[in-house]
């Protein structure tokens, strides 16, 4: 690295000046085709590589890149957060005043409850509105590695909480929602900012019995790598999403080595860019952070460090989370193992990312450029926080003592270590909200009197009862009693899973002590992986349970608002909750979603047990009858549906099928939403069939008692096709049921006649894929007991 560009970074970081702008103006790029806005954002990020050394090429591979001071390239991070609103690490808050906080949403595992993806879009609008702001201030950067789009398949996975479930269908459809917010439309001149679909793919296991994620080589067969990992990076790729980022795992496919993603052309050329279609040259990928140092260790897919660089760049990956190609690509270029093009091919799509940012151009005449401090934190983003929360909060039992009466005579005592959450109420990726308002803030607005206990007991597993003395004089002094607890970010999170599905005993001992009174007990479960609730839910002394994940900066209020009866709630489970002996059962490891001998089935499309709350449960406060009314064929021909299909864009699958209007009415008289989920269910297609599909999902507003509305549900041929062992996706003929809600509420029966039709061809593997090891670690890394899995054939 040259001296004056590493005292230039050093001096724009020490600042905390992350995102100043090459002046086009004045500097020394000015009269360069990069600083011409008339040109194709292609040609000005062409003409800018071809202007660095061989030397500034490579130091532009990693995230923090320095820059080219003799150019006027200030130095760019590349890597920031914004999961549920702008986040660290490298977001610069201060201390006090102007830019010291931002609008805290609820995590993804709560908003994806909310099945309501307008609101998806309004969240992710205001993110990036603030984003932009700080942006101006030189507080963040422009790129920010979000959505976690990874399929919430296992609840022991500790980053569960940043996804939105576990079924694809809806992870799809909440991630083109959330990416029209965050990077704007298409036609728009200037992106908002660019978002980063990971992780790119089949990653859900953080530290299970020996496996890490630095180090885990995963078994998925083709189907189900199509049908369900790969699903919602399909999405991101129709949503034009900027960017993605390839995993530190690996993935094998027709029973050969893994093969560390970062570093495999099939799923990142053949797959990704070629097949589906991701060739835009803004586009770019880059690796988790490390991950091309774990091409070499512990995977030993290369043989050298410098090989690990130069496979990983010729593979597909652009930007280096990290340093491994900045150190390490030198070597490659003198050992000739990489060609200069392929690092100006991944450069130019970095750079013409920033320039439809708008990072070269005047200020003048960018909108975005004009957002300050006053954009940030407003009333309307934080009512925003405040509903996604009320929205997604799940309510699983009820008795009738919800919505519940307090007279300003009543006293309500308040349990559990989550009574007076603070930070847990953001969960992880979070940034400085704007306040932290608990539910004992929340409570202590009410008209009545609050009896806190504490906090007590602690919630995962302390059993230190002398600190339990404050919870029998808050019993004996309350009308009804609130237990506020279950599970955060202690024993969920980055790097930590979970081995089991329960409550502790000594939650439950007090739960149970609650209960026991006769008094009206409530018991609100929080966390992002679901735990067995049967304990709470079998007995009848407990009136009522909410679920409300992470509710983020005002979750306290909307749980209040829940109970209380000021909001109705509507929220539906994005994942199922399975019974605590589901981890005796099946290895983490095992990635299979179909039952086998020792796999009772991953998900609700396949787990073949009873589940304690099924996917999408979700009581009201009132009773909803449902009728379809658009009229079915009882039969149609396969040869019908396809004639008028064309295959641009590759997503063939995806071509309209029939529109379906769904009545649904307030039997009761309580004001509610409604969400309503339809699901395909039927015996079509190969075995074994899944019990149903998600396939479209509509949020009805504020139906008044006794009125009704329309849900107007749009189903293609996706939401008809199954994916073969090859992967391809296939038209059957059969007999297909669309169903309405859980039970269902109603459903429609048909029939698909003729023969078979391959919607999408989906590109094989190459043969013989295998690392190349490295000397000396033969037989080296190795998993935890129980971590052995069988490999798969196509």
């Amino acid at each position: 690295m040259f001296t004056s560009t590493r005292s230039f970074q050093a001096l724009i970081f020490a600042t905390g000046a992350f995102a100043l702008f090459p002046d086009c103006t004045n500097g020394p790029l000015k009269n360069e085709t990069i600083c011409n806005p008339s040109a194709s954002p292609f040609g000005r990020a062409k003409s800018l590589v071809a202007l660095y050394t061989l030397e500034e090429k490579i130091n532009a591979t990693a995230s923090g890149s320095p820059g080219v001071a003799r150019l006027g390239i200030p130095p760019y991070r590349w890597w920031n957060e914004g999961l549920h609103g702008i986040a660290g690490p490298y977001t610069n808050f201060s201390a006090e005043g102007e830019y010291s906080y931002s609008t805290s949403f609820p995590q993804p595992i709560l908003m994806g409850a909310a099945f309501d993806d307008e609101l998806i879009t309004q969240v992710a609008t205001v993110i990036s509105t603030e984003a932009r702001a700080f942006n101006n201030a030189n507080r963040t950067g422009l790129d920010f590695w979000t959505p976690n789009i990874n399929p919430f398949r296992d609840p022991r996975w500790g980053r569960g909480q940043e996804t939105p479930g576990e079924d694809t269908y809806h992870l799809s459809s909440y991630v083109q929602a959330l990416i029209h917010g965050l990077q704007g439309n298409a036609t728009d001149p200037y992106k908002r900012v660019v978002a980063t679909c990971k992780h790119f793919a089949g990653y859900d296991i953080e530290s299970w019995n020996g496996n890490l994620r630095y180090q885990n080589d995963v078994h998925i067969t083709q189907q189900e790598l199509v049908e369900y990992y790969l699903a919602p990076f399909q999405a991101c790729v129709e949503a034009n999403v900027g960017a993605l980022m390839c995993r530190k795992v690996s993935s094998t496919y027709n029973a050969l080595n893994g093969v560390p993603i970062c570093a495999d052309p099939y799923l990142l050329q053949t797959v990704l860019r070629e097949h589906c279609g991701w060739t835009n040259e803004e586009q770019w990928i880059t690796s988790d952070c490390d991950s091309i140092q774990n091409v070499y260790l512990p995977h030993q897919w290369s043989s050298t460090r410098e090989g690990a660089a130069a496979d990983s760049l010729i593979a597909g990956t652009d930007l280096d989370c990290g340093t491994y190609m900045q150190e390490h690509l030198p070597g490659a270029f003198q050992q000739g193992l990489v060609d200069e093009a392929v690092l100006d091919q991944a450069l130019t799509r970095q750079y013409s990312s920033l320039v439809r940012l708008g990072w070269f151009d005047s200020v003048d005449s960018q909108p975005y450029r004009q957002l300050g401090w006053d954009a940030v934190a407003t009333n309307v983003s934080q009512a925003l926080a405040r509903r996604a929360a009320t929205e997604g909060i799940v309510l699983l039992k009820n008795d009738g003592t919800f919505p519940l009466s307090l007279e300003s005579s009543a006293s309500l005592g308040l349990f559990g270590d989550w009574a007076n959450a603070t930070s847990q109420l953001l969960g992880n990726y979070a940034g400085v909200p704007t306040y932290k308002h608990s539910p004992l803030y929340a409570a202590q607005q009410l008209n009545v009197t609050i009896n806190y206990a504490g906090g007590k007991p602690g919630g995962q597993g302390d059993p230190t009862t002398n600190r339990w003395l404050p919870i029998a004089p808050a019993i004996a002094a309350s009308d009804v009693l609130m237990y506020i607890g279950g599970i955060d970010n202690s024993v969920e999170e980055e790097g930590r899973d979970r081995g089991y599905l329960t409550w502790t005993g000594a939650q439950l001992d007090v739960i149970g002590q609650l209960a026991q009174t006769g008094k009206p007990t409530i018991v609100v479960v929080t966390g992002g992986g679901q735990i067995d609730s049967s304990p709470l839910s079998n007995n009848p002394n407990i009136s009522a349970i909410l679920w409300v994940g992470y509710p983020g900066q005002d979750g306290g209020v909307a749980i209040m608002d829940i109970i209380t009866g000021k909001a109705a709630p509507a929220g539906r489970l994005p994942q199922t909750q399975y019974p605590s002996n589901y981890v005796a059962q099946v290895p983490m490891k095992d990635m299979g979603l179909r039952p086998a001998e020792h796999n009772p089935g991953h998900t609700y499309k396949w787990y073949n047990g009873t589940a304690v709350y099924e996917f999408g449960h979700g009581m009201h406060y009132t009773n909803f009858s449902a009728e379809i009314t658009t009229k079915f064929n009882q039969e149609y021909a396969i040869s019908d549906l396809v004639s008028g299909c064309n295959s641009s864009g590759g997503f063939l699958e995806r071509y309209p099928f029939v529109t379906v209007d769904v009545c649904v009415t307030n039997e009761g008289k309580v004001t509610s939403d409604y969400v309503t989920l339809a699901y395909m269910a039927g015996t079509f297609g190969p075995a074994p069939h899944p019990k149903k599909s998600l396939v479209s999902y509509q949020r009805l507003f504020n139906i008044t008692g006794g009125s009704s509305d329309i849900a107007t549900l749009n189903l293609t041929l996706a939401s008809l096709v199954r994916v073969d062992k090859m992967g391809n996706k296939v038209l059957y003929p059969g007999h297909y049921r669309l169903m309405i809600d859980n039970q269902p509420l109603t459903s429609v029966n048909f029939t698909l006649t003729g023969t078979k039709a391959v919607l999408d061809m989906w590109p094989q593997p190459p043969a013989n894929r295998k690392g190349q090891g490295v000397e000396g670690f033969e037989d080296y890394f190795v998993a935890g007991y129980g971590s052995l899995q069988e490999t798969f054939d196509v």
